[in-house]
C-alpha cells in the first residue's frame, strides 16, 4: 500500500479527533486501534497480492528464457524455393506465434531434419544428378520408358548425265523403331556421402522398315522385326566429394559398370546378304563410365550438371556374317555432358529442364582382314521433367526427352515411381 495513502488516512483520523472533544478518551483510543488494525489487514493483503504477481513474473520470465533457448527459427536462406518450407492451408508461411502449442499433431508431418543440400534437393531433376541416398535407407525406382525413332533417306546409286536426267537405282527407307524398356532399379545408402545402385531393364522392341526402289519397275519391300529380352544389367556407386558450404557447388563423383547381359548386334541372325533377322536388346560389349556432376542450389532454383565418358571393351567377335568374316570389333567411345536447373513450385510438386549431348567416335571393325570405320554421331536432346510428392517416402517423376539432331531419338517418355524404405 502506498506510503502517502496511509498519510493521508492517519491526519484524517487526527482531524476527527481534534473536531470530536465530547469523545471520551477512552472511546478514542479505541477507535484508533481499529483503524490501525483494518491498515494492517490491508497491508498484509496488498503484500500478498505483490508476492503473488512477482512470482507469476518471475514464472514468465522462466518461460521466456527456456522457449528462446528451445525454439530456434530457421534460416529463410536455407529454405526459400527449397520446396521443404512449410505452409498453412491457405499458403501462407508459417508463423511461431508464442509458447501455445497443440495438444495433437495438425496436417502432416514436418520432413525429417536433412544436410543443407538435401533441403534443396528437387525431385525433377535427373536422378543421376541429385543428392545421395540417405545411410541404411533403400531406394526402389521401378520405370517405364517408351522412345519412338524414324528414319526417312532417299539415296541415288547412279550417274546423272543433266540435271533432272538420272540414271541408275532411287532408293528410299522408312524405319520406324518403337521400344518399351521396364526397369527394376534400386539404391542403398552406405554412408552419407556413398551410395551404390543396381539396374535391370527389359526391353520390347518392333522396327518396321519399309524400302522402295526404283528400276525399270517398282519394287517395294516391307520388313517387321520384333524381339523382347533382357537388356544389359548395370551397377555404380556414387561418392559426394565436398560438404555444403555457402553458395559453392555440391560435386559428386561417380562409376557404372555395364555388363553384355542382353542380346547384342553379333548375336542376332543374318540372312545370306548380311541383312539382320532380328534385334538386339543390347550393345553386345562390356563398358565403364566414370563421371562428375554438381549440384548449386542458388534461390529460387538448382542448378544442376555434369560429364561423363563412356569407354566400351573391344572382343573379338570371330564371325562370318553375309560371307565375310567379322574379327576384332571395338565399339566407338561416347563423351556427354548435360545442364540444367530444377525448381519447386510448392513442397510438392516441382519441374525441370535441361539439355544433353553426346558425342560418339568411329567404331573401328576387322572386316575380312582390313579395318572398317563406321560413322561418328552426334546426340543432341532437350529434356524436362516434373515430379509431384505422394506421401513423404514416394513420388511420381515423369520426365521427357526431345531429340533435337539427326542422330537422336524422335522422343523419349520415362515414367518413374521412387519409394524409400
Amino acid at each position: 500500500m502506498p506510503a502517502s495513502w496511509v498519510k493521508k488516512t492517519a491526519a484524517s483520523i487526527a482531524i476527527a479527533s481534534a473536531l470530536t472533544p465530547w469523545v471520551p478518551a477512552a472511546a478514542q483510543t479505541a477507535n484508533i486501534a481499529d483503524e490501525l488494525r483494518a491498515l494492517r489487514e490491508e497491508l498484509k493483503r496488498q503484500q500478498s497480492m505483490i508476492d503473488q504477481q512477482s512470482a507469476q513474473i518471475e514464472a514468465q520470465q522462466e518461460q521466456i528464457e527456456a522457449l528462446k533457448t528451445g525454439l530456434s527459427v530457421p534460416d529463410l536462406s536455407e529454405l526459400r524455393g527449397t520446396g521443404l518450407a512449410q505452409t498453412t492451408p491457405t499458403g501462407q508461411p508459417t508463423v511461431f506465434a508464442g509458447p501455445q502449442m497443440p495438444d495433437s499433431p495438425v496436417g502432416e508431418a514436418p520432413p525429417e531434419p536433412e544436410a543443407e543440400v538435401k533441403a534443396a534437393q528437387v525431385e525433377a531433376i535427373p536422378q543421376e544428378q541429385g543428392v545421395l541416398t540417405r545411410p541404411g535407407r533403400i531406394v526402389f525406382e521401378p520405370s517405364l520408358e517408351y522412345t519412338r525413332s524414324s528414319t526417312n533417306r532417299l539415296v541415288f546409286r547412279g550417274i546423272e548425265l543433266v540435271p533432272g536426267i538420272q540414271i541408275g537405282v532411287i532408293e528410299a527407307s522408312d524405319a520406324d523403331r518403337d521400344t518399351v524398356v521396364g526397369t527394376f532399379a534400386g539404391r542403398y545408402g552406405l554412408t552419407s556421402r556413398l551410395e551404390i545402385e543396381g539396374r535391370i531393364p527389359y526391353l520390347y522392341r518392333y522396327d518396321r522398315i519399309e524400302v522402295a526402289q526404283q528400276r525399270d519397275e517398282s519394287i517395294v519391300r516391307t520388313i517387321e522385326l520384333r524381339e523382347k529380352d533382357i537388356g544389359d544389367a548395370e551397377v555404380g556407386i556414387r561418392y559426394q566429394l565436398n560438404s555444403p558450404r555457402g553458395q559453392r557447388p555440391i560435386w559428386v563423383a561417380s562409376l557404372r559398370l555395364k555388363s553384355n547381359t542382353g542380346k547384342g548386334p553379333f548375336d542376332v541372325d543374318y540372312d545370306e546378304f548380311g541383312v539382320a533377322t532380328g534385334l538386339a536388346t543390347g550393345s553386345g560389349f562390356w563398358a565403364l563410365q566414370p563421371g562428375i556432376s554438381f549440384l548449386l542450389p542458388s534461390d529460387p532454383v538448382v542448378i544442376y550438371g555434369g560429364a561423363s565418358y563412356l569407354y566400351h571393351m573391344p572382343e573379338d567377335v570371330n564371325r562370318t556374317v553375309g560371307g565375310a568374316f567379322i574379327g576384332r570389333v571395338d565399339p566407338g567411345d561416347a563423351i556427354s555432358a548435360n545442364i540444367g536447373f530444377g525448381f519447386a513450385l510448392n513442397p510438392r510438386f516441382s519441374y525441370s529442364m535441361g539439355y544433353r549431348h553426346a558425342y560418339l567416335f568411329k567404331t573401328k571393325t576387322e572386316i575380312g582382314g582390313t579395318t572398317q570405320f563406321g560413322n561418328i554421331a552426334q546426340v543432341g536432346s532437350l529434356n524436362l521433367g516434373m515430379s509431384y510428392r505422394l506421401t513423404p517416402k514416394q513420388s511420381i517423376n515423369l520426365g521427357f526427352e526431345i531429340g533435337v539432331t539427326s542422330d537422336s531419338p524422335d522422343i523419349s517418355i520415362t515414367l518413374k515411381i521412387p519409394t524409400s524404405f
